[in-house]
């Protein structure tokens, strides 16, 4: 049914590389952050309100508005964003955010409100009814989950309706399971909730709308983006400027240009970080000889990745191994 074809897509979503199968780079990394789903709920509020999500650090919050409408400000943020039924949006930075129906409103802490052992459930807050939003707090338990996520933007926003067909069905089927709490409806409202988070990354991504700097901007780009896929693909391969160019379809220079203006780093700057992070999983799992890691990411020398290993991450391998025991 519904429910089983749901499990069996995040499952692919979320696979990892212990298969040895190709993941594109979006799920690559979500499968490095390991999102968790911490906290599934609908809020119901009334009347004048105002919230501090004071919850957010090492983790994503991922919500919908159903019902009504809701501004959301945040530090460095030029103006608040009106928020209207139809909109999901993402909060992956960690950033301070005030959300509610007037922010002149002395705000209520978050975590007070959306007491965490409520999952699950719709919290009524000041008497409901104006405004209406279903989601999930995600926790994230990668290693390198800061640096990640350091590199989204600090809000993401999309909206649900039109052709969006399979975000608005997650969100739906959500709020259903909330509202009428059936067996197990805690447990499929998390999946959805997963699957809402995937969804809504990808149509920000079409978009292409977003201004900011760093891999998620690089991503966005249809002609960085290939260079992304092949150097995701093949990781230890000895990816050079001008071969990562030929992938996107650019002159070496046009794309060194873009690269680095959309990324934030060179191409091969981002290609070793990114080597050191999938390195650094396998010397978590501790399952290969420190050769045999060192190989995968494009290193016949163990000096040599060492080297780079310690550079890049600023610590060693072996301290590394200790660190994560």
């Amino acid at each position: 049914g519904r429910i089983n074809r749901t499990i069996y897509t995040l499952k692919s979503t979320f696979f990892t590389h212990s298969s040895g199968q190709y993941m594109d780079p979006l799920s690559e990394v979500l499968s490095m952050l390991k999102p968790r789903s911490y906290i599934t709920a609908g809020f119901d509020a009334g009347g004048a309100w105002a919230l501090t999500l004071d919850d957010l650090a090492g983790r994503i919050k991922c919500y919908a508005v159903m019902q009504g409408a809701c501004w959301l400000s945040m530090k460095d943020m030029e103006a608040p964003v009106l928020l209207q039924a139809g909109d999901c949006f993402v909060l992956p930075s960690g950033k301070a955010v005030r959300i509610g129906s007037d922010l002149s409103t002395e705000p209520k802490r978050a975590s007070e409100v959306l007491d965490p052992s409520r999952s699950g459930e719709i919290v009524t807050y000041n008497g409901g009814g104006d405004v209406f939003l279903v989601g999930s707090r995600f926790e994230v338990n990668g290693r390198h989950a800061e640096a990640l996520l350091q590199t989204l933007p600090p809000l993401m926003r999309v909206e649900t309706s039109a052709d969006r067909a399979r975000l608005r069905w997650s969100v739906e089927l959500m709020m259903e399971e909330l509202q009428e709490a059936r067996p197990g409806s805690s447990l499929v409202a998390q999946q959805l909730a997963h699957m809402m988070l995937v969804q809504a990354l990808r149509l920000y991504l079409s978009e292409q709308s977003s201004n900011d700097i760093g891999w998620f901007a690089a991503l966005e780009d249809p002609q960085l983006s290939k260079a992304l896929r092949a150097m995701h693909a093949n990781p230890a391969h000895s990816w050079t400027v001008q071969e990562l160019a030929t992938q996107a379809g650019m002159s070496r220079s046009t794309f060194a240009e873009r690269f680095r203006h959309k990324a934030g780093e060179t191409p091969i700057a981002y290609l070793t970080r990114w080597r050191m992070m999938l390195a650094g999983e396998q010397l978590t799992h501790g399952r290969d000889t420190l050769a045999r890691i060192a190989l995968s990411v494009g290193y016949e020398s163990e000096h040599a990745f060492n080297t780079a290993f310690k550079r890049v991450m600023g610590i060693s391998p072996g301290r590394y191994i200790k660190a994560t025991w």
